[in-house]
């Protein structure tokens, strides 16, 4: 089963079953020190594109906000099976022709990352994806508050949904838990699970 290491913040990396490494939004935490295949940003904001941190095999594919915009559309990528998706990512404080999520498919398990954003127009197509997992910004402050982030839980229709980026200094413990999102999985900073 492929894995997913939680970092801290709205950073995380998955580990496919054959080894292969995806980051994405690298900034927080540790667990760097496994070489990446593939390395995704969602925007420039310091705390998503510490690409720098990430060891990376040779080959490493990253893909940053500019080139899943590049065009003017969200583009989409086939990285030697593992499947990826721009989706709409907008908020007053993040800029739609400058920022994205990520819909990623990985040995079969569908996964959107959001970024940093509001809810947003295309999330009501989501649903229709079949998601397995939803990791959902809720710092409240430049993104949407958990209780958006609960609403977009349920439009979305993941079966299972994940709260990361809060503001530094919250309790997480304690947000995760009272977050008022259906099919909720608390998965804390250097924690690790099977997708």
């Amino acid at each position: 089963m492929p894995k997913l290491y939680y970092q801290g913040h709205g950073s995380f990396r998955l580990t496919a079953d054959d080894g292969r490494v995806v980051y994405v939004d690298p900034y927080a935490g540790d667990g760097y020190d496994v070489p990446a295949d593939v390395i995704l940003v969602t925007h420039q904001h310091h705390d998503h594109n510490q690409v720098k941190l990430c060891a990376q095999k040779p080959g490493c594919r990253i893909i940053t906000n500019a080139e899943a915009l590049m065009g003017g559309s969200h583009n989409s990528f086939d990285i030697g099976g593992i499947l990826i998706q721009a989706v709409e990512a907008a908020n007053q404080n993040h800029n739609p022709a400058e920022c994205v999520g990520f819909i990623i498919t990985l040995d079969g398990v569908k996964l959107y990352a959001s970024g940093d954003t509001s809810k947003t127009g295309q999330m009501e197509t989501f649903a229709a994806l079949g998601l397995d997992y939803a990791l959902l910004c809720g710092d409240g402050v430049y993104n949407m508050s958990p209780a958006e982030a609960a609403e977009c839980a349920r439009l979305i229709g993941a079966k299972r949904n994940i709260l990361i980026h809060l503001k530094p200094g919250d309790p997480f413990r304690e947000i995760a838990e009272q977050w008022d999102a259906p099919n909720k999985l608390m998965v804390e900073p250097k924690q690790e699970i099977e997708l």
